[in-house]
C-alpha cells in the first residue's frame, strides 16, 4: 500500500509545473507581454521611418488637361521659333513622368529626429524589461498564494478530520451516560464549520489559480511546491539604492532627460533656412490639330530651393519653450523615480523583518498551542474542562498554523517583491 501511495505521489509531480517553467511560459505567452512587444515593434518602425526620410521621395506622376485654346507640348524658346520646324498644338495633353524631391539641409531637425526614434526604441526596450519584470513577479506571487491556500487547506482538512474524530468519541459517550448531549451538538457545529471552511479554502484556490491563469496564458492545474528557507534578513537600504543608476525603471527617465534635449535641438532648427532640391523629368502628349497625328515632348528640370523663415510672431519661440518645459518635468519625474525607488526599498526591507519576526513568533506560538490542546484534550476526558475550553484549544491551534503558514509565504512574497525592485526576477 505504501509503495502505491508513493507512486501515485510521484506520477502527480510529474505532471505538476514548476515556478520556473510557468514564468518562462508566461515571458512568451502572455498577452500583457505582447502588448509591449507591440509597442516595441512599433517604436522600430518609426526609428526606421525617420531614418529614411532623410532620402527624400521618388514619385510617379500624370494627368491630363483640356483647354480650351491649342497649347504647345513644350514651352516655347527662341531656339525652337527660330528653327522654323512645325510645331505641336493641341487642347488636349497628357502628362506623364517622375519626380524627386530630398531635403539637403533641415537645419538638423532630421538629424535630431532621427536620435530621439533612436532614444524611444531604447526606452521601449527597457520597457519591455520592466515589463516582463513585473509580470515575473506577479506570477511569483499568485504562485505563492495558490501553494500557502493548499497547504492551509491541507491544514484544515486534518483539523476537520479531527473534529470528526472527536465528535464520534463524544457521541459513543454519549450513548453510555458518560457526556451530555450538548457536548455532541456542540462537536456537530464545530465540524460543520471546518468543514465549510474547507470548501471556501478550495474555492480560493480555485479563484487565485483562474486569476494565475489568465496571466500565464494557459490553464495552471498543479503546483510543485517550493523549498522555502526563512532566514534572518540582512539587507541594508542604501546598499540596495547604491544599484538604482543601473536600474532599468531609472534608465528610462535618463532616457526621457536625453529625448527631451534633443526635442528642444529639433525645435531650435526651425530657426535656421531650410534648404530642398527638386527634380522632375516627363513627356507631354497630344494630338495636333492640324496633322490630327500624336507626338510628345520631353522635360525635365532640377533646381534648389531655399526658405528661411525670419519672422513668425514668436512661433518658434514657443514651441522651443513648450520642449523646455517638457525636459523640467522629465527632470522632476527622474527625481521622483530615485524618492519613491529608496521609499519602496525602505518597505520592502520592513516588510521581509516584519514577516520573518510574524514567522518566528507564530512557530513558537504553535508549539505552545499544540501543547495547551494536549491539555486540554486529557482535562476534558477527565472531566476536569468544557467541551469549549477543548473546541477552543483545537481552534486556536489551527488558527496559528494557518497564520504560521501565511507568514512564511508572506516571507517568501515580499522577498520576491523585493527582486522585482531590484530587477532581478527575469533572467535575461
Amino acid at each position: 500500500m505504501k509503495i502505491i501511495f508513493y507512486l501515485m505521489i510521484m506520477g502527480i509531480s510529474a505532471f505538476a509545473t514548476t515556478l520556473d517553467a510557468l514564468t518562462e511560459y508566461a515571458m512568451h505567452h502572455s498577452t500583457v507581454v505582447k502588448q509591449s512587444q507591440a509597442q516595441r515593434d512599433l517604436s522600430e518602425v518609426k526609428r526606421k521611418e525617420s531614418k529614411v526620410q532623410q532620402y527624400g521621395e521618388l514619385n510617379l506622376v500624370g494627368d491630363y488637361t483640356h483647354y480650351n485654346t491649342a497649347r504647345t507640348l513644350a514651352p516655347l524658346t527662341p531656339t525652337a521659333l527660330g528653327a522654323g520646324a512645325p510645331i505641336t498644338t493641341s487642347k488636349d495633353i497628357f502628362y506623364a513622368g517622375a519626380t524627386y524631391a530630398v531635403p539637403l539641409f533641415t537645419g538638423y531637425a532630421q538629424t535630431r529626429q532621427i536620435e530621439i526614434s533612436n532614444i524611444a526604441k531604447q526606452m521601449s526596450d527597457a520597457k519591455m524589461k520592466l515589463t516582463k519584470e513585473q509580470l515575473a513577479y506577479n506570477v511569483r506571487s499568485l504562485y505563492v498564494s495558490v501553494l500557502a491556500q493548499r497547504e492551509i487547506l491541507h491544514a484544515q482538512i486534518a483539523y476537520a478530520k479531527a473534529l470528526t474524530t472527536l465528535r464520534k468519541q463524544i457521541a459513543y459517550e454519549v450513548e453510555l451516560g458518560k457526556k451530555a448531549t450538548i457536548d455532541l451538538l456542540k462537536a456537530k457545529s464545530n465540524e460543520q464549520a471546518a468543514q465549510t471552511q474547507v470548501e471556501v479554502l478550495k474555492s480560493n484556490i480555485d479563484i487565485t489559480k483562474a486569476t494565475l491563469s489568465a496571466l500565464v496564458g494557459k490553464k495552471v492545474g498543479q503546483l510543485t511546491a517550493l523549498n522555502i528557507k526563512v532566514t534572518r534578513p540582512q539587507y541594508s537600504v542604501n546598499r540596495l539604492y547604491a544599484q538604482a543608476n543601473s536600474l532599468a525603471k531609472v534608465e528610462v527617465e535618463d532616457m526621457a532627460l536625453r529625448k527631451a534635449d534633443k526635442t528642444i535641438q529639433k525645435s531650435e532648427a526651425s530657426k535656421l533656412p531650410q534648404v530642398n532640391f527638386s527634380s522632375f523629368v516627363g513627356k507631354n502628349y497630344g494630338e495636333d490639330l492640324e496633322t490630327n497625328e500624336w507626338d510628345n515632348e520631353t522635360l525635365w528640370q532640377a533646381g534648389v530651393n531655399v526658405k528661411w523663415n525670419i519672422v513668425d510672431f514668436g512661433k518658434r519661440d514657443l514651441s522651443v519653450q513648450q520642449a523646455k518645459i517638457a525636459k523640467m518635468e522629465a527632470t522632476f519625474q527622474k527625481e521622483q523615480t530615485l524618492l519613491d525607488l529608496r521609499k519602496l526599498l525602505s518597505q520592502a526591507v520592513s516588510k521581509i523583518k516584519q514577516n520573518y519576526a510574524e514567522y518566528l513568533g507564530n512557530v513558537s506560538q504553535l508549539k505552545l498551542s499544540k501543547k495547551s490542546e494536549k491539555i486540554e484534550e486529557v482535562r476534558y476526558k477527565n472531566d476536569v474542562s468544557t467541551l469549549n475550553d477543548l473546541l477552543l484549544a483545537k481552534s486556536q491551534t489551527q488558527l496559528v498554523r494557518a497564520k504560521m503558514i501565511e507568514s512564511r509565504y508572506n516571507y517568501q512574497k515580499s522577498k520576491y517583491y523585493l527582486e522585482y525592485l531590484l530587477e532581478k526576477g527575469v533572467n535575461e
